[in-house]
């Protein structure tokens, strides 16, 4: 089930009736209520992977009590370790198994070996990535006593499969969700209004800026050979708009639809594209990610109170593995390291500062802030979305060496007008609300009223008028 999609949009509105409506008075049924929910929308799916997920959940669980109730370190390590390998396992087998097999089996022909071999035709479970790395920073905590166990179990399932959240994040930690879920929530009629607010800029970001950038994307990717150089830097340029519109926008209708519920998830994008180095990108891109491998990966490896090159080391591992972690194929890890490699700078010489908002209570940021921006814009969409975007590594150099030797392709490429009038509206309205939680989060809360409501059934019609092709997001396949 899509957030794009006819079925979100009446399945919604039940869980919001149901919810608000029936089970308000008691606790415990409205969690349960949510949990059945949640468990539905994910088997819209694939009902099968429901148990994978069930079986993920209540390892977790009971790995988090064993931890909490052993006392010698050795048989708390133990639960720890019996819950990392197992969901590492699965993670490994249903996303990496093929990967493996076959970069080995390419290895081993340099050496003159024919190995036979067999891939297997695994189905990746949607959300995987996601709800193993909920379950995982939960029993993290509890191994580090940063947290005690729930002994709910319904609790803690809606924690992991919370469906607004459940295939494509943000990645939550128990300190901050459980508390929500385990204490009374009360309607709030602000909260609400709030919430759909943020879900209309969210689908606007997915059908009308993401899909509709997406095509174009598609065109110079899959046929660069046809395209002229000056053409072909369009291919990044549209992705980077295609890849920031459907991610933060699955993000905001995610955020939205837990607002309206009473819920506040963790903010996952906080305007990246104005970023003035690529270490404030990452902190600004994919947050809840980024702060996940920090707290128990970097951090445990010694973070940055070690010496320098043990700090560079620490930056390559994590971004590496950052990027085997968005998919099986060695463009993402290569990306991983081509990103380490750009957040060096900032490591190596302590330049990692720039934490406030560029432009600050201003419309023009600062000349110095501004270039800097545009280098990091430019540093991300033409090249890193590159390797993120292409095939194989094969196709990233390919396409990147058409881009720089000129390269002469006798096919047309036209962009209607419309596209690049959205495209630069959408960026116009980031910009202004960029120091929001969401860019509309206020824009035009001062206006007229005529103005205001005429704005949003603005984006509500454009909304509506691309409606229909329910593309995928791109994140499901992570």
């Amino acid at each position: 089930m899509l957030f794009n999609s006819l079925q979100y949009a009446l399945f919604f509105p039940v869980v919001f009736v149901l919810y608000w409506f029936v089970t308000q008075k008691n606790l415990k049924w409205q969690n349960i209520m949510l949990l059945a929910a949640s468990y539905f929308f994910y088997g819209c799916w694939d009902w099968r992977f429901v148990f994978l997920l069930a079986f993920s959940t209540a390892l977790d669980f009971y790995s988090g009590l064993a931890i909490h109730h052993n006392e010698t370190k050795a048989r708390r390590k133990m639960w720890l370790v019996i819950s990392v390998c197992i969901n590492l396992g699965f993670l490994g087998f249903f996303k990496y198994y093929n990967f493996f097999i076959e970069s080995f089996a390419e290895l081993i022909q340099h050496f003159g070996m024919r190995p036979h071999y067999s891939t297997l035709r695994i189905i990746l479970p949607v959300g995987i990535s996601f709800y193993t790395f909920h379950g995982l920073s939960y029993v993290f905590d509890i191994y580090n006593r940063r947290i005690e166990p729930t002994r709910n179990l319904v609790n803690y399932t809606l924690f992991v499969s919370f469906f607004p959240l459940l295939v494509a994040g943000p990645i939550e930690r128990a300190t901050h969700l459980l508390p929500q879920i385990e204490k009374p929530r009360r309607f709030s009629a602000s909260g609400a209004v709030d919430g759909l607010r943020q879900v209309l800029w969210g689908l606007f970001k997915k059908i009308v800026i993401a899909d509709n950038c997406a095509q174009f994307a598609n065109m110079l990717f899959d046929h660069p050979e046809s395209y002229s150089w000056s053409t072909l830097i369009l291919g990044p340029l549209f992705f980077a708009f295609q890849i920031y519109g459907d991610f933060s926008g699955y993000s905001d209708i995610a955020l939205g639809s837990a607002r309206i519920l009473g819920f506040e998830l963790l903010k996952n994008f906080s305007f990246p594209y104005f970023s003035r180095d690529m270490a404030e990108f990452w902190r600004r891109w994919h947050i809840s990610l980024s702060s996940w491998f920090k707290d128990y990966l970097y951090i445990p490896l010694g973070g940055s109170k070690v010496g320098m090159w043990t700090k560079i080391r620490n930056t390559f591992i994590i971004f590496i593995v950052s990027g085997f972690w968005h998919g099986a194929a060695w463009t993402y890890l290569l990306w991983g390291f081509i990103n380490a490699v750009f957040v060096l700078p900032s490591v190596i010489f302590k330049g990692n500062k720039n934490i406030d908002i560029i432009g600050k209570g201003r419309f023009f940021p600062p000349l110095g802030d501004f270039l800097k921006m545009m280098f990091t814009f430019f540093v991300s969409q033409q090249i890193l979305w590159v390797f993120f975007r292409a095939r194989t590594v094969h196709d990233a150099f390919s396409y990147l060496a058409s881009i720089f030797t000129g390269q002469i392709g006798e096919k047309a490429f036209e962009v209607p007008i419309y596209i690049i009038l959205l495209v630069v509206g959408f960026m116009f309205i980031e910009w202004i609300g960029r120091e929001d939680n969401f860019a509309i989060e206020k824009l035009g809360l001062r206006w007229p009223k005529p103005v205001r409501w005429a704005f949003y059934y603005l984006l509500g019609f454009l909304v509506f008028l691309y409606f229909g092709k329910e593309e995928q997001f791109i994140y499901f396949q992570f």
